[in-house]
């Protein structure tokens, strides 16, 4: 059953505003077919190959794997980036991208994942803050070498459906010929390269300081409590209204809708409210 209130509470505080703010974690992608690990017995039932081992996805999620184990590196995340290079962003980005559009003043996307669907789906680059990485951009695994991040969008890998090893040849730094990594933020990660993210944070905060007058409104999708870093930042902007979207955890402080549903589901939802109720706001 739809939860009707906090839908339309959300549709007015949409249509009311002035800009907007996306927040996203993990929970955002499970509707496109990304899976979302909730704990490691959710991450072993869909990788039982490391399930065998025990390896838990922060056992894997470690830089240290790249100079031990590099196949099992690049099977770990070569099978991710295989994922989400051939996974299209379902419609609720495009949802989003029309409510941002509809607005006076631009708006921006803050998210933990490291998937690029934001982009894909045709979000511009300069208004989107990975605070985690991206798993479409390479590093060089040498912490010596010249600090480059460069496009992965050349790189293909072969990974064993059994093992997760990966079988084909890794890819590695075009400028020292050492191996390469996904510049993305790890576990226990010292080496990660965080310009391409420091350059992002800049345009955030921009964006915040040329819209702090603005009538805000933040939509959270998806983000647990596990890993509160997405919560956090929803959290700090205490004149907004929030729009919290999770199934399992919708609560939030005094200025929060909580809508207890998945996130396409939710923002279907909304889109139908302002389309029958608020059709002029749309246009």
């Amino acid at each position: 059953m739809i939860p009707i209130q906090p839908i339309v509470k959300a549709a007015e505080a949409i249509t009311n505003a002035e800009t907007i703010l996306i927040t996203a974690g993990a929970g955002m992608g499970v509707d496109s077919g990304l899976p979302d690990f909730r704990g490691d017995k959710g991450f072993w039932q869909l990788y039982p190959s490391y399930a065998e081992k025990g390896l838990t996805f922060a056992d894997l999620a470690n830089p240290t794997w790249f100079h031990t184990h590099p196949e099992r590196a690049w099977g770990f995340y070569g099978y991710r980036y295989n994922l989400y290079r051939d996974t299209q962003p379902h419609q609720g980005f495009q949802i989003l991208k029309s409510w941002l559009a509809n607005k006076p003043n631009p708006g921006f996307v803050y998210t933990s994942n490291v998937d690029g669907h934001f982009q894909k789906a045709g979000f511009s680059h300069d208004q989107v803050y990975e605070c985690h990485g991206s798993i479409n951009y390479l590093q060089c695994l040498r912490s010596d070498c010249n600090g480059k991040i460069w496009s992965a969008n050349q790189l293909r890998l072969t990974i064993d459906p059994q093992t997760l090893l990966a079988t084909s040849e890794l890819p590695r730094c075009p400028d020292c010929g050492f191996y390469a990594r996904p510049n993305i933020l790890m576990f226990n990660d010292w080496a990660w390269i965080a310009a391409r993210a420091e350059q992002q944070s800049e345009r955030f905060h921009d964006w915040k300081q040329a819209t702090r007058h603005s009538d805000l409104v933040i939509i959270e999708i998806g983000a647990g409590v596990s890993v509160g870093k997405v919560r956090f930042i929803s959290q700090t902007f205490n004149k907004a209204t929030l729009i919290r979207i999770n199934p399992q955890d919708p609560q939030g402080p005094s200025n929060t809708i909580s809508i207890a549903m998945p996130g396409l589901a939710a923002l279907t939802a909304i889109e139908e409210i302002l389309q029958s109720r608020y059709p002029e706001s749309q246009s």
